[in-house]
């Protein structure tokens, strides 16, 4: 069956014209790729021989990462530190146009080191300081971003629970959004709790989803997809509500109702690291462009659709998924 994206080309075109905000907590996603062959004779554990090693962008940067490879024009606001990660991630972000505003902060660059053997993650570890380093204050952040929202025709809020984002910070970027026209979208992590109403989208899992509505199904059961929706939207007052379900695709609600569930649009899964990143982004950009919520969820879809198909943290273009849509109709 066809992917039913209406308007592919008016809509690539239209977000051609975009410029979007993304706000939140940036990482450095690192990748170790080689082999292993042998048991170390120190402990019971595979020696890896390095092959290469890779960097991309990671968390917030991968959503700024992917709005910029579906033709929009994107500017990022997050703690960079000055330090070697640091100044490869900058590399990264001026090599794909975007522009990055970098917070206060005391802590290193965010970096997840990844060791992939023979194309299966073997670890990953992990380089951070506690929240309290990354953390920005609402009058900082007044000064920061004001112009930014001014100039932007949508703000995402991407929450990996790093310690950017708190309810002030929230609110303010809401505020200023808002006072200024300007969609806004977030992606939230619920061990957070963060204070949030009046949105125009949030895209939590279905693990997430379940958390932030405060409902604990019996083992087994299946999705309480209803009356999550209903309890989202009484908590939070959300004008779009989309749920990622990984394999089972996407669960569609607006007014606490559900209005659709689209199957996934992935044919082949290698890697999910980072499909929430490209659904968030694809997302935002379609519904800024003003798509309705199905043709945008379909856009989504397809997005991650791709992206799943690689291996690690990965991106779209435009061409691939006018390919992939054209492959599936």
């Amino acid at each position: 069956m066809g992917t039913p994206i209406k308007g592919l080309p008016a809509l690539l075109r239209k977000i051609s014209g975009l410029r979007l905000l993304v706000v939140g907590d940036v990482m450095l996603d690192h990748y170790i790729w080689g082999d292993a062959t042998r048991i170390s004779p120190e402990a019971p554990v595979p020696v890896v021989d390095i092959a290469r090693d890779s960097w991309t962008a990671g968390g917030a940067a991968n959503v700024a990462l992917n709005i910029a490879s579906l033709g929009a024009r994107c500017t990022l606001a997050g703690y960079i530190g000055k330090d070697e990660s640091g100044a490869k991630l900058h590399r990264i972000l001026e090599e794909n146009n975007i522009r990055a505003v970098s917070t206060p902060g005391t802590g290193p660059t965010i970096v997840k080191t990844r060791v992939l053997v023979q194309h299966q993650q073997l670890c990953r570890l992990d380089r951070e300081s506690a929240p309290d380093a990354y953390r920005l204050d609402a009058r900082q952040a007044g000064k920061l971003l004001a112009r930014e929202i001014a100039g932007c025709d949508a703000v995402i809020l991407s929450d990996y629970a790093k310690g950017i984002l708190d309810d002030e910070l929230v609110s303010l970027v809401t505020t200023l959004a808002r006072n200024a026209g300007k969609f806004v979208a977030l992606d939230p992590k619920p061990r957070r709790k963060l204070a949030f109403r009046d949105l125009d989208l949030i895209t939590p899992n279905k693990r997430e989803s379940l958390q932030l509505a405060g409902i604990e199904p019996p083992p087994h059961a299946p999705f309480p997809g209803a009356a999550v929706c209903a309890r989202l939207h009484e908590l939070y007052a959300t004008k779009n509500l989309v749920i990622t379900l990984g394999e089972d695709g996407m669960l569609l609600s607006s007014g606490g109702k559900i209005l659709n569930q689209i199957p996934t649009a992935a044919r082949e899964v290698f890697d999910v690291s980072g499909a929430g990143d490209t659904s968030l982004a694809a997302l935002a950009l379609a519904l800024a462009a003003g798509a309705g919520l199905e043709t945008a969820a379909h856009f989504a879809n397809a997005a991650a659709g791709v992206v799943v198909g690689k291996l690690g943290t990965a991106t779209v273009t435009p061409a691939e998924l006018r390919a992939y849509v054209a492959h599936e109709s």
